[in-house]
């Protein structure tokens, strides 16, 4: 057990202490990042939506063509046993399934008779503080040079981890990732522009992944009646906007103040932001913490 991962693990069908757990170096996740995860937030011990959480694992593997080693109701087991094993009250599951590993390295597919790899584990959910979310982050804009299936949920990340390096080498808490000139998503996040009073979202295409909440944001938007429009959002937008958020399961909904050097709206959390923040946090008391 580490400060950031609980024990035991699981893996491929067995639940042990993380030091003990090993996976071969043929693995196809470690040669080829050939792989896909799925992390799954808990408060007060309750999985956060975990059948939807499931069918976007599902959803993934089929578009990687890698069979469920365990199918809905056996994650839902593992997740359940690693909650209670964990020590912390708020989670958060990680699940990763690999093409698993071959006696040999080749590009193609394995034969049928290898077995995917399985695993996962509990890791405490630390979300923004309070002095950081009053001010708000900085953040740049990168070049979007990612695949085109950036909808699937995808071990290989390292485009993702280049770009938010580069934020983080700029002192920067996110990078946003502009593709042809329209905004796409955040390198670790989604990413919402308002204008106007007008709360903008990127649509769900192949070059955003469809995160959780992004569609918790999308609800809360609608029950309140806040105006909302779900389009491409042109970088012209982006920096000219009242406001910008990124957001995702540990930053809930979090302001960028700046953005390339330059302030975005006052260079403060704008009032629509702090809104949807306590929507949010009225939302995961009356709802998410009570499974």
């Amino acid at each position: 057990m580490t400060p950031y991962v609980a024990d035991p693990v699981y893996l491929n069908g067995r639940f042990l202490p993380l030091a003990e757990a090993g996976i071969s170096p043929l693995d196809r996740g470690f040669l080829y990042g050939d792989g896909v995860y799925e992390l799954i937030p808990v408060y007060s011990r309750r999985p956060f939506r975990l059948a939807k959480h499931l069918t976007r694992l599902q959803a993934t593997l089929d578009g990687i063509r890698l069979a469920n080693p365990l199918g809905d109701a056996g994650w839902q087991a593992v997740v359940e046993r690693l909650i209670t094993s964990a020590p912390w009250e708020d989670q958060s599951i990680y699940l990763q399934v690999t093409r698993g590993a071959d006696n040999k390295r080749d590009h193609a597919f394995p034969p049928a008779t290898v077995p995917p790899t399985a695993f996962a584990f509990s890791s405490p959910l630390v979300t923004t503080p309070a002095a950081v979310r009053a001010t708000g982050v900085a953040a740049i804009t990168v070049p979007d040079d990612r695949w085109a299936h950036c909808n699937l949920k995808v071990v290989s990340l390292l485009a993702n981890i280049l770009a938010r390096q580069q934020a983080v080498d700029a002192g920067c808490a996110e990078a946003l990732l502009i593709r042809d000139g329209w905004l796409k998503e955040g390198a670790a996040s989604n990413i919402f522009v308002a204008k106007d009073g007008v709360l903008l979202a990127p649509p769900k295409t192949s070059f955003m992944l469809p995160g959780i909440t992004y569609d918790i944001v999308l609800e809360l938007a609608a029950g309140h009646g806040q105006p909302l429009e779900i389009r491409e959002i042109h970088e012209n937008e982006l920096r000219t906007a009242d406001e910008v958020w990124m957001t995702s399961s540990t930053k809930e909904v979090l302001a960028i103040t700046t953005l390339d050097g330059l302030p975005v709206g006052t260079g403060r959390p704008g009032p629509l932001g702090e809104r949807m923040w306590q929507w949010y946090q009225d939302f995961k008391q009356s709802v998410m913490r009570k499974g």
